[in-house]
């Protein structure tokens, strides 16, 4: 069952956070926020291998957290880039070649349950991309540089993305290193699909499947795993 290869991205500072450190080894619960997200994929029997991709200065405290909690699934720890995409990318050269199908999550979204991947890779099946997204609750506008407004998009064709995301393998190196060559920028993995003309398929995500970025982030997120303490379910 073990298919599936992961690509963490983990290399972000956070500067947000101000912590002064990297947001992801903050605490969540007792235990870091990273540790939260290696969790799940660790736990699931379609995961065969996980790669972290940190900051050179991280590698390190990545390796010795990997080791603390006992993911053994994580079989490689590659230093990132400057950027998301640049880490990505080395992520995915780091992947052993028998993974065919992979799946990029966010290290600073540590809610994901299991019960959630599970749903989502099945419902993904038979498309070569998909990713998590939610409708969008509140009215979105465009503005112009001066803050005035130019239009407000139809929120019902609108959502807002999430990971996990998860793509035939070959077709995401190949748009990665056609974004590298010619100098595109994408604000996810999926964008760089859709810049190259491929279809992505958007499938619902969770609600509790927050990204921290902010220390009301961090409060939310203990919020919502004492919420599933109180039910009985994952925390």
């Amino acid at each position: 069952m073990a298919s599936l290869g992961v690509v963490i991205p983990a290399a972000g500072q956070g500067a947000r956070m101000g912590a002064g450190v990297n947001k992801q080894f903050l605490s969540l619960n007792g235990m870091p926020i990273l540790a939260h997200a290696l969790k799940v994929f660790q736990e699931s029997p379609y995961v065969g291998e996980i790669v972290v991709v940190g900051a050179r200065q991280d590698v390190k405290r990545i390796r010795e957290l990997v080791q603390a909690y006992r993911f053994e699934k994580v079989k490689a720890t590659p230093v990132g880039g400057a950027e998301r995409q640049e880490s990505v990318f080395a992520g995915l050269k780091a992947l052993s070649e028998a993974i065919q199908t992979v799946v990029v999550h966010d290290g600073a979204r540590p809610l994901l349950t299991l019960e959630e991947l599970h749903r989502f890779l099945a419902e993904a099946a038979g498309n070569i991309a998909a990713i998590m997204a939610l409708p969008l609750k509140d009215t979105v506008k465009r503005v112009n540089p001066e803050g005035l407004v130019l239009e407000t998009p139809e929120r019902k064709t609108l959502r807002a993305i999430q990971t996990p995301q998860v793509f035939k393998r070959s077709l995401l190196e190949e748009v990665h290193g056609k974004a590298a060559a010619a100098g595109f920028r994408g604000t996810d993995d999926a964008s760089l699909l859709e810049w190259a003309g491929y279809p992505v398929r958007a499938l619902p995500g969770s609600e509790e499947n927050i990204k921290i970025t902010t220390r009301q982030d961090l409060w939310l997120a203990e919020q919502i795993l004492a919420n599933r303490h109180s039910r009985g379910g994952n925390a």
